[in-house]
């Protein structure tokens, strides 16, 4: 890898992660750790291109159908992909056709650019995360595997305790804070060899643990709220992504000036 270097584009692709969700802005947009990133990624180089192919809600299998031959045929010198954990999240989930899919995508993706970058998600700590733990592991393991085949970077967050502490999640307990999307941004550029501004693995501050009544009551908020919606889409085939198009589907010129804007 080449230490402090410079790119003059980048197409990211994947899934509500890569959306930016929930990292919201004033106009109701999602932000996010890829646009974070990009802005970063501009101020040091004029002419920066940026595309971010990311939907929520899409699965591996769509991730290599619809987003990498597109991301692959843009030529960018950086690709990033995350995807597979909508699917390891799934009630039932072929882990063979996830590893199809990936392997695929990475194939493809990997000649088209000069570095691709590959994730190992964060995971939030609490007893529904506990119990995908198992799938998401045998997932980072294919990743690890594809990338050492290909030459991609991998980001390790899950190995990360900071991003595992509950007050980096949104209400949701899906998506990331904007804190978190912030230090995933670190994260990333730290793993190009970038000059390091933080220390994004830094925990958090200690502070006291809210009371049993206010536990539960938001464990209530969050099924009705959350969880059950996402049962529902679960058990009928539907998905939060079905219908939306990308957030920035053509790799275009990208505002420097968006470096103060996103900070």
């Amino acid at each position: 890898m080449e230490m402090n270097a410079s790119y003059t584009s980048f197409v990211a692709v994947g899934d509500s992660f890569t959306e930016g969700m929930s990292d919201g802005l004033p106009d109701g947009s999602y932000r996010g750790w890829a646009d974070l990133l990009a802005a970063r990624l501009a101020a040091r180089e004029p002419g920066f291109r940026y595309a971010n192919l990311a939907v929520r809600g899409k699965l591996i299998g769509q991730i290599a159908g619809e987003q990498a031959p597109v991301a692959a045929g843009m030529g960018a010198d950086l690709v990033t992909l995350v995807g597979g954990l909508n699917d390891a999240l799934r009630p039932k989930v072929d882990m063979g056709r996830v590893r199809a899919h990936l392997e695929e995508s990475v194939a493809l993706l990997a000649p088209s650019c000069r570095q691709l970058v590959l994730m190992r998600s964060p995971g939030r700590n609490g007893p529904v995360m506990d119990r995908f733990r198992p799938r998401m592991e045998e997932l980072f393991g294919i990743i690890e595997e594809l990338a050492d085949r290909h030459g991609a970077l991998v980001v390790d967050l899950y190995g990360a305790p900071a991003l595992a502490d509950p007050r980096m999640w949104d209400v949701d307990r899906l998506h990331l804070t904007a804190e978190g999307h912030r230090r995933v941004a670190e994260a990333v550029w730290q793993t190009l060899g970038l000059p390091p501004e933080e220390d994004w693995r830094t925990a958090l501050a200690p502070t006291t643990a809210p009371g049993w009544a206010v536990r539960r009551s938001q464990d209530l908020s969050f099924a009705r709220r959350h969880l059950l919606p996402w049962i529902g889409r679960r058990l009928t085939g539907r998905s939060s992504g079905d219908g939306r198009p990308p957030k920035r589907p053509e790799l275009l010129p990208h505002d420097a000036s968006a470096a103060d804007r996103l900070s």
